[in-house]
């Protein structure tokens, strides 16, 4: 709350604290009084709120900066959570859904959505293409993993690549067809949230929400997991439903929060794994603490993108990949030490 408060005071037009902090609390006292003044008993004994808040801020506040940012703060939670449950399910510190080709899916099941025009869920329809996109992606690349019942860790990277290279080439023809809807997959391949609004957040904010609640419930059964598949499956775990119960919700989480922010990367690597040595492996611990440090990471990139070069505006997708990519490739270079 705090990280927001001081957020949402950033930009071209600086906003004191003490007028977002009035401006937040008069509009959730209006929020209650509208709540509480469609209960017949309650109607006509209470009054509206009566805190006096500059206009300008208040429509610059509530109608561009905090919607878009919680929307990263969403996002941000979303890909670290997803981040860390393929980690944990993986054994491996470099899987993310970036990685293994899940974000890919999603890319290329909305560059497919926008440049056909479909609508045949509504608003509904671009979260859910790139949920269906996300899951067949993840489990086309798990089956091609899959070696005699297991999956190994090279083996997977490789195919999440393979497979990610592929969709991007997808993607690519999509954009190559799109025309007139050139502009609008470009802006969403680079990530970003300057398009944020209160619909998205109502859209995405429930499966998210729900989606990370439920993985937190399995927490248990992937510290389980970190043991090795075998001792899994002796402790009553089946080992293949529980990883593609995993690769399902990884998949509805990533695609929730790639459907409008667009392709992010990184959020879902680093995030677990700085938290992971704050924290250790306990994922009942790991998992909310890493959801905690990816919303509050992608605000303040976000914030930092839309700063950085003000009156213009980066992509945060540069922001996350310009901290991720060396990190990744620290990875690569100590993973003899296994974090596991």
């Amino acid at each position: 709350m705090l990280t927001i408060i001081i957020i949402v005071s950033i930009g071209p037009v600086k906003i004191p604290l003490p007028d977002v902090f009035n401006i937040l609390l008069n509009a959730l006292l209006n929020e209650i009084y509208l709540l509480l003044g469609k209960m017949p008993l309650i109607n006509g004994l209470i009054a509206p709120p009566q805190i006096l808040v500059n206009p300008t801020h208040e429509s610059i506040i509530l109608h561009i900066r905090l919607p878009r940012i919680l929307l990263a703060v969403l996002v941000g939670a979303a890909l670290a959570a997803a981040g860390t449950m393929m980690q944990g399910l993986f054994k491996n510190p470099m899987a993310d859904p970036f990685i293994i080709g899940i974000s890919s899916g999603a890319a290329a099941a909305v560059s497919a959505t926008i440049v056909l025009g479909i609508v045949i869920f509504g608003g509904y329809t671009i979260p859910i293409m790139a949920f269906l996109g996300a899951t067949t992606a993840a489990f086309v690349v798990y089956n091609i993993a899959r070696v005699g019942g297991k999956v190994p860790v090279e083996t997977l990277l490789l195919s999440g690549i393979a497979v990610g290279a592929f969709l991007s080439a997808i993607t690519s023809f999509m954009i190559f067809l799109a025309g007139e809807d050139l502009h609008h997959i470009i802006f969403w391949m680079m990530g970003g949230f300057w398009a944020a609004n209160w619909e998205q957040v109502k859209l995405i904010s429930p499966l998210i929400c729900i989606g990370i609640v439920i993985v937190y419930f399995f927490a248990k059964d992937l510290n389980v997991m970190l043991l090795g598949e075998e001792p899994a499956q002796h402790l009553g775990i089946s080992v293949e439903s529980f990883k593609k119960i995993m690769l399902i919700f990884a998949s509805l989480i990533t695609a929730a929060a790639v459907s409008f922010s667009g392709l992010i990367g990184f959020v879902g690597l680093i995030i677990p794994h700085i938290v992971r040595i704050l924290t250790g492996p306990d994922h009942r611990i790991l998992l909310p603490a890493s959801a905690l440090v990816g919303a509050i990471f992608l605000a303040w990139a976000d914030t930092l993108a839309r700063t950085i070069m003000a009156p213009a505006e980066l992509p945060v997708g540069i922001i996350t990949a310009l901290f991720g990519a060396p990190f990744f490739v620290y990875l690569l270079r100590t993973r003899k030490r296994t974090m596991f």
